[in-house]
């Protein structure tokens, strides 16, 4: 039997640091774009808090994804849906807990910065050598 804290989410006000640290680690990585132009003492501690911020940020969502395919795979849900078996309590709330945790989940949002930034930067990076160029 699993143990009850296995199938509970972290804490909300630790998601929420660690979406913060995800949207400031996005940041700081695109930012050396415009870094470079200025002091090379601000790229390297723009990457330091970008990769740090970085491993916190993806080390959380290995953990979280792992914990949750671990236990639907020990509980053997997927089985148990696809054959319409039934399901006991501990199998449900195992499920609530995989969905609840999707659902509360603000990795879509970090992906979307990731994603904006990472446009910012290339747009930005992309100017500045034509103008460059152009000069």
């Amino acid at each position: 039997m699993l143990k009850k804290e296995k199938a509970k989410t972290s804490h909300k006000l630790y998601r929420i640091l660690v979406f913060w640290v995800g949207i400031i680690a996005t940041i700081a990585y695109r930012i050396i774009v415009v870094l470079n132009f200025y002091s090379p003492v601000w790229v390297e501690i723009s990457w330091y808090i970008g990769t740090i911020g970085f491993v916190w940020y993806f080390a959380h969502r290995y953990r979280v994804e792992h914990k949750r395919q671990k236990l639907i795979i020990e509980r053997k849900l997927a089985y148990k849906l696809y054959h319409n078996k039934t399901l006991n309590k501990a199998d449900r709330d195992i499920l609530l807990y995989v969905v609840k945790s999707l659902k509360s989940s603000k990795a879509q949002w970090n992906y979307i910065a990731i994603f904006a930034f990472s446009i910012l930067a290339l747009i930005y990076a992309i100017y500045v050598n034509i103008i460059k160029f152009i000069a």
